[in-house]
């Protein structure tokens, strides 16, 4: 469902898939070939939320904001599973692991890989390159080419499934 918020409508591409049942409302843009999935809730009725290129925000995820605290999702970046994002900022080409929770004034770094169930507190700044878990998050290592690959992966994977998935809800 895709909602009007006192002034604000959601701009979105027309190449985006937004799942049937994921509810998009007010000031949000959602650039080309990205993906809302099924149950996932994004709300611009606070401040504005900006979401680039070929994003997936995966399957029962939020994206809220405060008060002067928008939310902006670069290009190319992964929201995996209920993963709740409030007030941050999430640089190009990372990948949010399931069920972490990323709060007002982060920012993760370009191409950072923060781990399944963490959690970013308010201000904490995650380095490019890095891979950081825990609740609070912590920088644990580098990345490994390998960890380069399976993020490529499932980028891909999700702009290829949305475009299916897009293309087949318009047959019907």
């Amino acid at each position: 469902m895709i909602h009007s918020y006192k002034n604000y409508q959601p701009i979105i591409h027309n190449s985006v898939y937004v799942a049937k049942n994921a509810t998009i409302i007010g000031d949000v843009t959602i650039d080309e070939q990205s993906s809302v999935w099924f149950n996932t809730v994004i709300r611009g009725d606070v401040a504005q939320t900006t979401i680039g290129k070929r994003v997936n925000i995966q399957d029962l995820s939020m994206v809220h904001q405060s008060p002067d605290t928008p939310v902006i999702i670069e290009d190319d970046v992964t929201i995996g599973h209920q993963v709740t994002v409030h007030g941050a900022v999430i640089r190009q080409n990372a990948l949010i692991g399931m069920g972490s929770i990323i709060l007002d004034g982060a920012e993760v770094g370009e191409n950072a890989f923060i781990g399944a169930g963490s959690l970013v507190p308010p201000g904490k700044k995650i380095p490019p390159n890095t891979l950081a878990l825990g609740r609070p998050a912590k920088v644990v290592r580098d990345l490994t080419e390998e960890d380069y690959h399976e993020m490529e992966r499932v980028r891909k994977s999700y702009v290829e499934k949305g475009q299916y998935y897009k293309q087949k809800t318009e047959l019907y």
